[in-house]
Protein backbone atom coordinates (compact mmCIF):
# COMPACT_ATOMS: atom_id res chain seq x y z
CA UNK A 1 0.00 0.00 0.00
CA UNK A 2 0.85 3.32 -0.88
CA UNK A 3 1.04 5.80 1.58
CA UNK A 4 1.56 9.94 1.55
CA UNK A 5 2.09 11.63 4.99
CA UNK A 6 1.23 15.27 4.87
CA UNK A 7 3.04 16.60 7.93
CA UNK A 8 1.48 19.79 8.12
CA UNK A 9 3.79 20.46 10.95
CA UNK A 10 6.69 23.77 10.45
CA UNK A 11 8.59 21.97 13.37
CA UNK A 12 9.09 18.73 10.88
CA UNK A 13 10.23 15.81 12.69
CA UNK A 14 10.15 17.35 16.05
CA UNK A 15 5.93 17.54 15.92
CA UNK A 16 4.52 16.80 18.85
CA UNK A 17 1.66 15.00 16.21
CA UNK A 18 4.38 12.98 14.19
CA UNK A 19 4.77 10.75 17.21
CA UNK A 20 1.34 9.59 16.45
CA UNK A 21 1.67 9.41 13.69
CA UNK A 22 4.95 7.32 13.87
CA UNK A 23 2.66 5.05 16.38
CA UNK A 24 0.31 4.55 13.42
CA UNK A 25 2.32 3.78 10.40
CA UNK A 26 3.99 1.24 12.91
CA UNK A 27 0.40 -0.68 13.37
CA UNK A 28 0.14 -0.79 9.64
CA UNK A 29 3.12 -2.20 9.00
CA UNK A 30 2.62 -5.29 11.67
CA UNK A 31 -0.25 -6.07 8.87
CA UNK A 32 1.57 -5.43 5.80
CA UNK A 33 4.91 -3.75 4.15
CA UNK A 34 3.90 -0.43 3.06
CA UNK A 35 5.78 2.31 1.14
CA UNK A 36 5.38 5.01 2.86
CA UNK A 37 6.80 8.81 2.10
CA UNK A 38 6.43 11.66 4.32
CA UNK A 39 6.22 15.53 2.95
CA UNK A 40 7.04 18.27 5.23
CA UNK A 41 5.02 20.90 3.74
CA UNK A 42 6.91 23.87 5.27
CA UNK A 43 9.72 22.70 3.00
CA UNK A 44 8.15 22.27 -0.14
CA UNK A 45 7.53 25.48 -2.77
CA UNK A 46 3.55 26.22 -2.99
CA UNK A 47 2.33 29.36 -4.05
CA UNK A 48 -1.32 30.38 -3.01
CA UNK A 49 -4.22 29.68 -4.93
CA UNK A 50 -5.05 32.90 -7.01
CA UNK A 51 -8.90 31.55 -7.21
CA UNK A 52 -8.33 32.37 -11.00
CA UNK A 53 -9.65 28.90 -12.15
CA UNK A 54 -7.51 28.50 -15.33
CA UNK A 55 -6.68 25.33 -13.84
CA UNK A 56 -10.49 23.77 -13.61
CA UNK A 57 -10.97 25.26 -16.93
CA UNK A 58 -7.67 23.98 -18.91
CA UNK A 59 -7.29 20.69 -17.99
CA UNK A 60 -5.22 21.12 -14.88
CA UNK A 61 -2.74 23.25 -15.85
CA UNK A 62 -1.98 26.04 -12.70
CA UNK A 63 -0.50 29.13 -13.61
CA UNK A 64 1.71 28.54 -10.70
CA UNK A 65 5.10 26.66 -11.37
CA UNK A 66 5.94 25.30 -8.11
CA UNK A 67 6.55 22.11 -6.13
CA UNK A 68 2.73 21.52 -6.05
CA UNK A 69 2.20 19.91 -10.10
CA UNK A 70 4.81 17.03 -8.60
CA UNK A 71 2.55 16.76 -5.19
CA UNK A 72 -0.15 16.20 -7.08
CA UNK A 73 0.93 13.36 -8.74
CA UNK A 74 2.15 11.46 -6.01
CA UNK A 75 -1.01 12.27 -3.95
CA UNK A 76 -3.04 10.80 -7.73
CA UNK A 77 -0.45 7.72 -7.25
CA UNK A 78 -0.95 7.09 -3.46
CA UNK A 79 -3.35 4.42 -1.85
CA UNK A 80 -4.00 6.40 1.33
CA UNK A 81 -3.74 10.53 2.35
CA UNK A 82 -2.77 10.67 6.09
CA UNK A 83 -2.62 14.04 7.34
CA UNK A 84 -0.54 14.91 10.42
CA UNK A 85 -0.70 17.80 11.86
CA UNK A 86 -0.70 20.14 15.36
CA UNK A 87 -4.14 22.76 15.38
CA UNK A 88 -3.58 26.36 14.61
CA UNK A 89 -6.49 28.78 14.91
CA UNK A 90 -9.14 26.01 15.03
CA UNK A 91 -7.65 24.58 11.81
CA UNK A 92 -4.79 23.76 10.05
CA UNK A 93 -1.09 24.96 9.90
CA UNK A 94 -1.47 27.48 6.39
CA UNK A 95 1.66 25.52 4.80
CA UNK A 96 -1.16 22.67 4.76
CA UNK A 97 -4.01 25.00 3.92
CA UNK A 98 -2.17 26.40 1.16
CA UNK A 99 -1.77 22.75 -0.25
CA UNK A 100 -5.03 22.12 0.05
CA UNK A 101 -6.05 25.21 -1.40
CA UNK A 102 -4.12 23.94 -4.72
CA UNK A 103 -5.63 20.80 -5.23
CA UNK A 104 -8.31 22.67 -7.16
CA UNK A 105 -6.98 21.13 -10.55
CA UNK A 106 -8.06 18.05 -9.46
CA UNK A 107 -11.42 19.33 -10.25
CA UNK A 108 -12.98 21.04 -12.76
CA UNK A 109 -15.90 24.04 -13.13
CA UNK A 110 -18.70 21.40 -13.77
CA UNK A 111 -20.78 20.80 -10.84
CA UNK A 112 -22.92 17.62 -10.54
CA UNK A 113 -25.56 17.25 -7.18
CA UNK A 114 -24.10 14.63 -4.58
CA UNK A 115 -26.99 13.90 -1.84
CA UNK A 116 -27.81 17.22 -0.47
CA UNK A 117 -24.72 19.39 -1.78
CA UNK A 118 -22.80 20.21 -5.05
CA UNK A 119 -19.43 19.08 -6.01
CA UNK A 120 -17.41 19.94 -8.42
CA UNK A 121 -16.63 17.29 -11.02
CA UNK A 122 -13.22 15.56 -11.38
CA UNK A 123 -10.64 15.91 -13.81
CA UNK A 124 -8.32 13.01 -12.13
CA UNK A 125 -9.49 9.79 -10.89
CA UNK A 126 -9.15 9.80 -7.12
CA UNK A 127 -11.93 7.24 -6.60
CA UNK A 128 -9.56 4.82 -5.20
CA UNK A 129 -7.84 7.51 -2.32
CA UNK A 130 -8.56 6.48 1.43
CA UNK A 131 -7.58 9.91 3.82
CA UNK A 132 -6.37 9.97 7.37
CA UNK A 133 -6.40 12.80 9.95
CA UNK A 134 -4.10 12.65 13.10
CA UNK A 135 -4.34 16.29 14.66
CA UNK A 136 -3.23 17.17 17.87
CA UNK A 137 -4.06 19.84 20.03
CA UNK A 138 -2.03 21.71 23.12
CA UNK A 139 -5.42 21.77 25.37
CA UNK A 140 -6.71 19.24 28.19
CA UNK A 141 -9.62 18.30 25.73
CA UNK A 142 -10.91 18.30 23.37
CA UNK A 143 -14.37 19.69 23.67
CA UNK A 144 -15.20 23.04 21.69
CA UNK A 145 -11.62 22.93 20.01
CA UNK A 146 -11.67 20.20 16.74
CA UNK A 147 -14.96 20.20 15.55
CA UNK A 148 -14.28 23.00 13.16
CA UNK A 149 -11.48 20.87 11.65
CA UNK A 150 -13.59 17.45 11.77
CA UNK A 151 -15.92 19.48 9.68
CA UNK A 152 -13.95 20.98 7.07
CA UNK A 153 -11.95 17.59 7.20
CA UNK A 154 -15.65 15.61 6.67
CA UNK A 155 -16.36 18.10 3.81
CA UNK A 156 -13.11 17.92 2.28
CA UNK A 157 -13.31 14.00 1.80
CA UNK A 158 -16.89 12.99 2.60
CA UNK A 159 -16.15 9.15 1.45
CA UNK A 160 -13.55 6.85 3.15
CA UNK A 161 -11.82 9.17 5.82
CA UNK A 162 -10.75 8.26 9.24
CA UNK A 163 -10.16 11.29 11.71
CA UNK A 164 -8.21 10.85 14.95
CA UNK A 165 -7.66 14.22 17.39
CA UNK A 166 -5.98 14.10 20.24
CA UNK A 167 -5.66 16.62 23.30
CA UNK A 168 -2.91 16.87 25.72
CA UNK A 169 -0.42 16.44 22.50
CA UNK A 170 3.26 18.26 23.51
CA UNK A 171 3.25 14.97 26.10
CA UNK A 172 4.15 13.74 23.36
CA UNK A 173 7.91 15.78 23.40
CA UNK A 174 8.27 15.63 27.22
CA UNK A 175 10.20 12.67 28.27
CA UNK A 176 9.33 13.09 31.48
CA UNK A 177 5.50 11.76 30.74
CA UNK A 178 6.58 8.57 29.12
CA UNK A 179 4.92 6.50 31.60
CA UNK A 180 1.33 7.98 30.02
CA UNK A 181 2.60 8.63 26.53
CA UNK A 182 4.34 5.29 26.00
CA UNK A 183 0.96 3.50 26.52
CA UNK A 184 -1.23 5.63 24.66
CA UNK A 185 1.38 5.43 21.66
CA UNK A 186 0.44 1.80 21.98
CA UNK A 187 -3.13 2.39 21.19
CA UNK A 188 -2.03 4.63 18.69
CA UNK A 189 -0.27 1.50 17.37
CA UNK A 190 -3.16 -0.89 17.68
CA UNK A 191 -5.76 1.94 15.93
CA UNK A 192 -3.21 1.08 12.97
CA UNK A 193 -3.10 -2.37 12.94
CA UNK A 194 -6.78 -1.98 12.87
CA UNK A 195 -6.82 0.80 10.18
CA UNK A 196 -4.82 -1.57 7.93
CA UNK A 197 -6.46 -4.77 8.84
CA UNK A 198 -9.98 -3.75 8.44
CA UNK A 199 -10.19 -0.10 7.05
CA UNK A 200 -11.50 1.18 10.46
CA UNK A 201 -10.84 1.85 13.96
CA UNK A 202 -12.50 -0.12 16.10
CA UNK A 203 -15.12 2.05 18.56
CA UNK A 204 -13.12 0.86 21.67
CA UNK A 205 -9.78 2.41 20.33
CA UNK A 206 -11.16 5.41 19.08
CA UNK A 207 -12.92 6.07 22.26
CA UNK A 208 -8.87 5.53 24.21
CA UNK A 209 -7.52 7.76 21.84
CA UNK A 210 -9.83 10.37 22.52
CA UNK A 211 -9.45 10.17 26.52
CA UNK A 212 -6.82 12.69 27.97
CA UNK A 213 -4.09 10.82 28.94
CA UNK A 214 -3.73 12.58 32.58
CA UNK A 215 -6.68 14.45 34.21
CA UNK A 216 -7.43 18.01 32.57
CA UNK A 217 -6.86 20.11 35.48
CA UNK A 218 -2.97 18.43 36.20
CA UNK A 219 -2.58 18.94 32.58
CA UNK A 220 -3.51 22.90 32.93
CA UNK A 221 -1.74 22.77 36.00
CA UNK A 222 1.77 21.81 34.43
CA UNK A 223 1.22 23.60 31.47
CA UNK A 224 0.28 26.92 33.52
CA UNK A 225 3.35 26.33 36.19
CA UNK A 226 6.08 26.32 32.87
CA UNK A 227 4.50 29.04 31.24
Amino acid sequence: MKILVLNGSPKRDKSDTMHMTRSFLNGMDDIENNEVHRIDVIDKKIEYCTGCFACMKNGGKCMHSDDMHDILKEILRSDVLLFSFPLYGYGMPAPLKALMDRTLPLGSMSMQKVGERYEHVAQADFSHLRYVMICGCGFPNSKNNFEGMIKQFELMFPNDNTIITVPESPMFNAPEAAEVTGPFLEVMRQAGREYARDGKIEAETMKKLSTPMIPEEVYAQIVNGNS
